[in-house]
């Protein structure tokens, strides 16, 4: 699944940074993670040549996930780890802890129902990028949409803006809209992701980028996707979903798009180097 989406030859050049990485916005003082002596956090044993499968060196570069033990969110883990970096993801459950370091990402333990925006701060501190993949999930009523899918990813972003964590990405649904009718769990649920949508859309604190899939399978991934503003409905893997997820950490020029995916004909780094920018 790696090598899928990676889309970059072999080679033994480092490349130069991603701009959001080097941005001084970004990066706090000493941490400049590129250089070839390491970082100053983790020493340059640790972080001087960490190798991703498909043969760029990086800088461990820390991502904290919300919602870390969903199922988007362990299969990111476990490609974001494999790429060489330092994933945490927040859960909600001790008993969760373990399929988080199988996962190769550090669990951190806060509910965000009911965390202050300054305890999902300080978890937030050190990071480079972060990632709302949380949600109520099935069997939930309409208040927990609200306070999970909106009220978490509101939440999650203030603390976001807070730290100065600028890299932003959420994993939205198809459909969501803050104006959209109906009484049904579904269409609370629909509102509350399109409000929290809306709320980080306006925050000029965060380089952020949306992405709403289609219908979420568990078939195993492709690696061929369809990424556009608006692609119509359709099915997608979830291995597909987190692939593309991987890709956009690594796409700055993604910043400020609002992006729908189903499964189609186009190998992800590919749709994402075709959107980016735009």
């Amino acid at each position: 699944m790696i090598s899928a989406l990676a889309g970059t030859a072999n080679t033994d050049e480092t490349p130069e940074a991603p701009k959001w990485l080097r941005d001084e916005q970004t990066l706090r003082a000493g941490r400049t993670e590129w250089r070839e002596g390491g970082c100053a956090r983790c020493g340059p044993k640790k972080a001087a040549r960490r190798r991703r499968p498909f043969g760029r060196t990086v800088g461990t570069m820390r991502i904290v996930i919300a919602g870390g033990h969903g199922q988007i969110a362990l299969r990111l883990e476990r490609l974001l780890a494999a790429r060489g970096y330092e994933v945490a993801g927040i859960i909600r459950r001790h008993e969760q802890t373990d399929d988080l370091r199988a996962a190769g990402a550090e669990p951190v333990l806060c509910d965000l129902e009911s965390a202050s925006v300054e305890e999902v701060a300080a978890h937030l501190q050190g990071a480079d990028a972060a990632v709302f993949a949380a949600g109520a999930g099935p069997g939930s009523g309409a208040a927990r949409k609200d306070t999970v899918d909106r009220g978490a990813a509101v939440l999650f972003a203030d603390a976001a803006v807070r730290t100065g964590v600028r890299r932003h990405v959420v994993v939205s649904s198809m459909g969501a809209d803050p104006k959209h009718e109906g009484d049904q769990v579904f269409d609370a649920y629909l509102r509350a992701k399109g409000e929290a949508d809306a709320y980080v859309r306006g925050l000029d604190a965060l380089d952020w980028t949306i992405l709403r899939p289609g219908q979420l399978t568990d078939d195993a991934g492709t690696g061929l996707v369809r990424l556009e503003a608006a692609t119509g409905r359709g099915p997608i893997p979830r291995d597909d979903v987190a692939a593309v997820l991987a890709e956009l950490l690594e796409t700055p020029a993604t910043a400020g798009l609002t992006l729908e995916v189903i499964s189609g004909s186009t190998p992800v780094s590919v749709a994402v180097k075709s959107v980016a920018g735009n």
